[in-house]
């Protein structure tokens, strides 16, 4: 199973996978990008609910996410707030890493070398009691976050490396593939958004600054190269219909709720598929 993430949008792919834990459905392999990857871990460690409590009420906090935050940390989204401060052993809400850890579910993490643009596949050996860096890597949004440093090494969102790693997980050899997207599933990805972002970024990290300008389009390639999968079987894509308002950064209560029941509902279309 892929989720490709993508900010508070991402509320879409806890919906599929509280309905997954609900029908006992379990797979071989989660690839997570950007928030995706922390919908995984809830998911892996059998925690229903956990996400959309994440979602839809500690994200209204300032300390989650807000230009205060950005002023203080430097990040728009406080990164050690929500997976450290919240998700540790002594957190609010925290994961229940010995289920997480026992859970046989293979788990891939996809970031972005910040140095060189080159993209990172962290597994789940990376993820430790109280560690859980490599989303905070995978999550880091260029400019609105600052790189996360891993072992010296600075990471960006594995969105701008790999936003739907379909190919990754056919090489690793699977043929029945579930994709989360959070955006409509014929969305063309367009550049102008990733151009300021990119002139900026291109000051201190000019490699990571190329993969964001030409995002959309390796978002549109993998996109299409899916549906070539889908027409053959082995990917099953699962899309809203509607964004409910929703983008990286920004919300409203009622469209994540909405975005939520949507990937709630289209989950039920994973039994037959996994079937088939």
């Amino acid at each position: 199973m892929i989720d490709v993430g993508g900010g508070f949008r991402a509320i879409y792919g806890a919906g599929v996978m509280d309905r997954m834990l609900e029908d006992g459905i379990h797979v071989d392999h989660c690839y997570g990008v950007s928030a995706g990857s922390a919908n995984m871990v809830s998911y892996i460690s059998g925690q229903h609910g956990r996400n959309h409590t994440f979602y839809t009420q500690y994200a209204f906090r300032k300390e989650y996410a807000s230009f205060d935050s950005y002023v203080k940390n430097h990040n728009y989204a406080n990164l050690d707030y929500v997976y450290s401060t919240l998700s540790n052993h002594d957190g609010e809400n925290p994961v229940d890493y010995e289920a997480f850890a026992a859970n046989p579910t293979e788990f891939t993490v996809v970031a972005c070398n910040a140095d060189d643009g080159s993209t990172k596949y962290f597994d789940k050996s990376d993820v430790g009691y109280d560690n859980y860096d490599i989303m905070k890597a995978s999550s880091a949004v260029p400019v609105a976050c600052e790189p996360y440093v891993i072992d010296g090494v600075p990471y960006y969102d594995g969105g701008i490396a790999d936003p739907i790693p379909v190919q990754k997980a056919i090489d690793d050899g699977y043929d029945r593939i579930v994709v989360i997207l959070t955006r409509p599933k014929d969305t063309v990805r367009e550049q102008k958004k990733d151009i300021g972002p990119a002139t900026i970024l291109k000051r201190t990290h000019p490699e990571a600054a190329e993969k964001l300008m030409n995002r959309y389009q390796t978002y549109n390639d993998e996109m299409a190269l899916a549906k070539e999968y889908e027409k053959d079987g082995r990917v099953l894509i699962l899309a809203p219909e509607s964004m409910y308002g929703l983008n990286t950064l920004s919300k409203s209560f009622e469209g994540l709720e909405r975005m939520y029941r949507a990937g709630y509902a289209a989950a039920a279309a994973i039994p037959a598929f996994l079937e088939s």
